[in-house]
């Protein structure tokens, strides 16, 4: 079967050409569903914001499709790639590219990406955007890793598993709002793109996907006295869902939360010990935190 060296997009036919002509089989335990829908691909590109001048790093090079679609875009593009059983198709797919695409054979979970985007900062490229379709089974790992390097990434546009997005976006009161959502919106500005259904992918996935915006913060949305604090606080509502805003701190905090010191906490910030934690937007949070680490500064929280 003749395939041409190089493609400017992967169509199904050209996909399954080169899965048939490299006997290549997704694995589902690897999240391997391969982008066949040119217009996502130019919906991501577009999302970045993208500068001539400028490189992007790409997570899940997959069979090259959003990287082929990047390449125009940007100077270089740094994309990496679990499965080395990817790597005949790629050097064929992206042969004639050479100069604008580097493809790492990593697995991105322990690659250690800070030193690389060190190196390659004192090598002159500008890094400061990533881009990937997370798989589905590392999604979460992979989210805190990349929310950890918000210091070195200005910008995230990410594909993830619809009900994981929800919960990135969603907001106090929502059934999908929770300590992921605290997290996200905590360190970063937000935004939903576009759905994608099953059929852009080969194989189709059993779940739609959100591709969305995450612009991170030179500091945080709100101020905290104490970060690990505040994640306490929101731990406390969100592991005790059910239970009223009292309850669930006291739950929490176990013997360190007399309940008279927390009434007092509680009123200090007028919120009403009744009301589900879950409502509480992440400015009340830091205003409970505050309180409460007034508290524990005071002697009133037990050590």
């Amino acid at each position: 079967m003749s395939v041409s060296p190089s493609t400017s997009f992967l169509s199904l036919k050209k996909t399954r050409e080169y899965l048939e002509k490299y006997k290549f089989y997704p694995q589902k335990r690897l999240g391997q569903h391969f982008l066949i829908d040119q217009n996502i691909n130019t919906i991501i590109k577009n999302a970045l914001h993208l500068q001539k001048e400028e490189s992007v790093f790409e997570i899940g090079t997959g069979l090259g499709s959003l990287t082929l679609a990047l390449i125009p875009a940007v100077r270089h593009v740094f994309s990496i790639e679990k499965d080395t059983r990817l790597k005949p198709i790629l050097d064929e797919i992206l042969s004639n590219y050479s100069n604008s695409v580097t493809v790492l054979y990593q697995d991105i979970l322990t690659f250690d990406l800070v030193n690389f985007l060190n190196q390659k900062e004192q090598e002159g490229y500008r890094i400061e955007k990533l881009v990937g379709n997370l798989p589905y089974s590392i999604s979460l790992p992979l989210l805190r890793k990349i929310i950890e390097m918000r210091g070195i990434f200005k910008l995230a546009v990410i594909m993830i598993q619809k009900e994981v997005a929800e919960r990135m976006l969603a907001q106090p009161g929502n059934k999908n709002y929770g300590l992921l959502s605290v997290i996200s919106n905590y360190y970063a500005n937000m935004k939903k793109i576009h759905l994608v259904k099953p059929g852009a992918f080969f194989p189709k996935p059993e779940v739609e996907s959100l591709l969305i915006r995450i612009s991170f913060l030179t500091k945080p949305n709100v101020h905290v006295p104490d970060e690990a604090l505040f994640f306490d606080v929101a731990r406390a509502i969100f592991q005790h869902r059910r239970k009223n805003l009292s309850n669930a701190l006291r739950l929490y905090f176990a013997e360190k939360l007399e309940k008279n010191v927390l009434e007092r906490v509680l009123a200090e910030v007028k919120l009403n010990p009744n009301q589900r934690g879950e409502t509480l937007s992440i400015k009340e949070l830091a205003l409970l935190t505050e309180a409460i680490k007034h508290i524990k500064d005071t002697s009133g929280l037990k050590d």
